[in-house]
């Protein structure tokens, strides 16, 4: 949209307006960081071991030995059963007698029986979770798992519909809405009755959540000039998401149960947003789609006088009328597959955004299960995305795009897998491989976004970046079932995350460079797939000849 930057470009890169824009809309991301993760504090699993009712008249004796030992996955050490129990009744008869367990009575002998009274849970760390609240424990703890899936799910149909309605209504309406909502929803589960109640009240925090962080995302990119909307993109709302990470932890820590944490998590949003509706205008890019000139022209000169800046008498009116031919092609997910060309480009990145949203969030929801404070870890899991973002944006700015994504993928597949060859009493050295695992997939995250958006053309970078989107949350959703190995090894998660990201690395040597290249306006400008490591020029071949041909008729002021 080169003529929308000449016209703007009377207004700078970086006046009070645009500062104002970049900061606000920053803000509001944060809560994406603390509500989005708040499942690793709200549905943790502290220690537990079946109910031995106090009515029983057992003595200390029997009632420490009612709960027989196993051998622990994690440490194959032996520990306390947490889904059976001794058969109460024979031990009940074995106290009566006086005789005495181990020395009168070898337990083994004695049948088990499942927790039927319940579960005793650990509250040393926890006052109460949602799974202490509704046991989702043994039998039934793969509801935990699938409260996470289920929040991602609402986050993948978010996803869908955001980009819709912020095309149809407006990206700041949309922006208020979804802030609206993922603080509302927020504070209704505190009052979830069940496990069913708060799983639907979570699908519809994750639509908010997703929404909030998209329309802030296209707002800040519409509104800004070239050089800060680069920042804005790679660096900006991922290091205020992290902010909003890092406040988690600091928020757990003091509110140990989780009804009032979520009403601490969705309280400030009710504080902020208010305000920031008279500061935050609307996109005049889509202003102007919609041939709402006048509105576009009233915030450019209102910027203009925040900049303290004379602007033109006319801005737009010559621009709009490209615009308005502009919308005559409409584009929509199936031209990301029609052409053999746009189509391998695409399935490549979907696999690359699949597989980076399976080991971020996969990482990120671990953090509860790692040695040593969960408060800890999990601050410690935010602060590493500081740098990580930090360094997404150097490399961007320059290096080569695909030796980049190659580079952060591989390096955090390896780290993943090195964690296996820890042993077991290392535990620090562990988590510190960890840790380094999540650094360089935060990074590689942050760097195929962008990069996503300077493949694709013009004609089709919004709906090319919305099907990416997509593609991510359906990793999102079963990253939780990748934590959930853990009970069955502990080391399978590690090994089929770090296989799967190191895999990703070779895969997205495939893709075109675009750095240092021009973004290409239609289907036809895109690279040849796969890419090669010298930057080339581009050769249409006779159908792409036709296909721009075609697009470039259509887009002819008649």
């Amino acid at each position: 949209m080169a003529d929308y930057e000449a016209a703007t470009s009377f207004l700078g890169e970086w006046g009070r307006f645009q500062q104002q824009v970049f900061f606000l809309l920053c803000l509001s991301i944060i809560p994406n960081g603390y509500i989005g993760l708040s499942v690793v504090f709200v549905a943790d699993t502290p220690p537990h071991r079946c109910l031995i009712p106090d009515h029983l008249n057992l003595s200390a004796a029997w009632r420490n030995s009612s709960i027989p030992l196993e051998e622990d996955n994690h440490s194959s050490q032996l520990v306390l059963s947490k889904c059976s129990r001794y058969n109460l009744q024979d031990v009940l008869n074995y106290s009566d007698r006086g005789w005495l367990p181990g020395v009168d009575v070898n337990l083994s002998d004695v049948a088990k029986e499942s927790c039927l009274d319940g579960w005793e849970y650990d509250h040393s760390v926890y006052i109460s979770t949602i799974t202490t609240e509704w046991d989702l424990v043994c039998d039934n703890r793969w509801k935990n798992p699938l409260t996470s899936s289920i929040y991602f799910c609402g986050v993948f149909a978010g996803s869908f519909i955001s980009g819709q309605f912020s095309d149809r209504y407006g990206r700041k309406i949309v922006l208020f809405v979804a802030m609206a909502v993922q603080s509302v929803f927020t504070f209704i589960q505190v009052f979830s009755p069940s496990w069913s109640v708060f799983c639907a009240m979570f699908f519809v925090t994750g639509m908010g959540q997703i929404s909030n962080y998209v329309a802030a995302f296209v707002l800040g990119t519409e509104i800004l000039g070239p050089r800060v909307r680069t920042i804005y993109s790679t660096a900006g709302a991922s290091l205020f998401f992290a902010v909003g990470y890092m406040l988690l932890p600091l928020f757990g820590y003091f509110i140990r149960d989780w009804r009032m944490l979520l009403l601490g998590l969705s309280l400030p949003g009710f504080l902020l947003y208010v305000p920031f509706w008279w500061f935050i205008p609307e996109s005049p890019r889509w202003l102007l789609s919609q041939g709402r000139v006048e509105e576009a022209e009233a915030i450019m000169r209102d910027a203009a006088k925040r900049n303290k800046i004379e602007p033109p008498p006319v801005i737009f009116s010559p621009l709009q009328k490209e615009l308005q031919c502009e919308k005559r092609k409409a584009y929509n997910i199936c031209d990301l597959l029609r052409s053999r060309n746009i189509r391998w480009i695409s399935v490549t990145l979907w696999l690359l955004w699949n597989s980076v949203a399976i080991a971020y969030f996969a990482l990120s929801l671990n953090t509860a299960n790692l040695h040593g404070n969960a408060y800890f870890n999990c601050f410690v899991s935010a602060v590493v995305e500081l740098p990580a973002y930090t360094l997404s944006w150097v490399m961007f700015r320059w290096c080569s795009r695909r030796l980049s994504l190659a580079s952060t993928f591989f390096m955090g597949g390896l780290f993943l897998l090195f964690i296996q060859l820890i042993p077991a009493n290392l535990t620090y050295l562990a988590t510190t491989l960890e840790m380094m695992g999540k650094f360089a997939v935060t990074t590689a995250f942050a760097i195929v976004y962008a990069y996503t958006a300077e493949i694709y053309p013009t004609v089709v970078r919004n709906t090319a970046l919305g099907a990416c989107s997509m593609a991510s949350r359906i990793g999102s959703v079963v990253a939780p079932y990748f934590i959930y190995l853990r009970s069955y090894s502990i080391s399978l998660p590690y090994i089929l995350m770090g296989s799967i990201t190191a895999l990703s690395g070779l895969l997205s040597l495939l893709l075109p460079e675009s750095y240092g290249m021009p973004l290409p306006d239609t289907i036809a400008h895109m690279q040849h797939f796969p890419g090669c490591c010298q930057k080339t020029p581009y050769t249409l071949t006779n159908t792409e000849e036709k296909e721009n041909a075609g697009e470039k008729k259509s887009q002819v002021v008649p």
